[in-house]
């Protein structure tokens, strides 16, 4: 989820003091930085339309209103999460290959302080607010393992991680390096649970399951991901079929919710679809140079407000998310909730980025 937005240019004049050839300039990426807002933005569509279906219990009976209302805004948000593999899998392949093991353990740190720091917090604010449905030490030793109660918006980070590490291991010995120490951490990763369970069937005491890894669907966006966003300007010269098909997926992720299950899972072809469409369409889209200096400045912000938005998601949006709303109602209501998560959680990101606290809370 780091900032990694931007790729190695070769430069044709060489260093004047040493006559040697210059480093590479790296273009920023304007395009990625507009890519990781709107996957935020859609990610908080998403869970503010899961209150309004949860409202409902998930049954139009209870309340078609506000039942579609939160289908439809689930249908449009399915691609948000695996565009954040698929940006992953550029930074770290194409963007900003990190140039030895120590790099990349800057990396997997700027990632794992937030995603813990954020934990606690949840977990606090739900002890604060009775929430938690088990004690609350059994749920934090839990989530170093990948159960993350009440903070459930952080699964992806137990695989976005090991993604991110596996992809640099492989980059790093094309390099001719020897990272050993990533590579043991891919160990750890891919020996812990059948660790974890036999420790269970030793001691006969129960284990907590394990989340830290990934599955064929996750890795497959971060490569595919990088494939795509590395195409150059002009590769795609018609877009007008993507723009067709792209709602003609969110139809689909909506009526596979509705109709088949709810939720539509990442590895979905509607969902894949949907993410190569929305990929396609933002990649090499320029940025004019006004809207440049903002756009970078939330793009950094992005992260902070996806950890902290499910706390407004619960306090506001849940006692407002009522099965009685009437379909227009509803969907203005689920509207005017959206702009409100995003705006408190990008100005309370912004806030401790001023406060110097971007390391600690993303």
């Amino acid at each position: 989820m780091q900032n990694d937005t931007a790729v190695r240019l070769p430069q044709q004049r060489g260093s004047v003091a040493s006559g040697e050839p210059a480093a590479p300039a790296r273009e920023h990426r304007f395009d990625i930085d507009l890519m990781r807002l709107i996957c935020s933005a859609t990610v908080m569509l998403g869970h503010v339309g899961a209150q309004f279906i949860h409202a409902t219990g998930n049954d139009p009976a209870n309340g078609a209103g506000a039942y579609w209302a939160g289908h439809v805004a689930e249908g449009i948000n399915a691609f948000a999460v695996p565009m954040y593999f698929a940006i992953a899998g550029w930074a770290v392949l194409v963007g900003a290959p990190p140039r030895d093991s120590s790099r990349m353990w800057q990396r997997v740190v700027r990632n794992l302080v937030p995603l813990f720091a954020w934990t606690a917090v949840y977990l606090v604010w739900a002890w604060l607010r009775d929430r938690n449905d088990r004690p609350m030490t059994e749920l934090a030793a839990g989530s170093l393992f990948g159960s993350v109660q009440p903070a459930y918006h952080l699964w992806f980070m137990y695989t976005y991680i090991p993604i991110t590490v596996l992809l640099a291991f492989a980059v790093l010995i094309k390099a001719g390096q020897r990272p050993w120490g990533l590579g043991a951490a891919l160990l750890g990763i891919a020996v812990l649970p059948s660790a974890l369970t036999t420790a269970a069937e030793v001691t006969g005491h129960g284990m907590p399951s394990v989340a830290w890894g990934f599955g064929t669907y996750s890795l497959v966006y971060a490569v595919g991901g990088a494939l795509l966003f590395a195409l150059p300007a002009g590769a795609v010269r018609k877009r007008w079929p993507l723009v067709v098909l792209l709602p003609l997926t969110m139809a689909g992720a909506a009526w596979y919710n509705t109709q088949v299950h709810y939720v539509l899972p990442n590895a979905h072809l509607f969902v894949a679809a949907m993410s190569v469409c929305v990929l396609l369409l933002v990649s090499r889209v320029r940025v004019p140079g006004t809207w440049r200096p903002r756009l970078r400045k939330l793009a950094d912000a992005a992260l902070g407000a996806y950890m902290v938005h499910v706390l407004f998601v619960e306090e506001i949006v849940g006692p407002l998310a009522s099965p009685e709303l009437s379909g227009p109602v509803a969907g203005l209501l689920l509207a005017a909730l959206v702009v409100t998560v995003m705006a408190l959680s990008f100005a309370t990101s912004l806030l401790w980025g001023k406060l110097r606290l971007r390391r600690l809370l993303g």
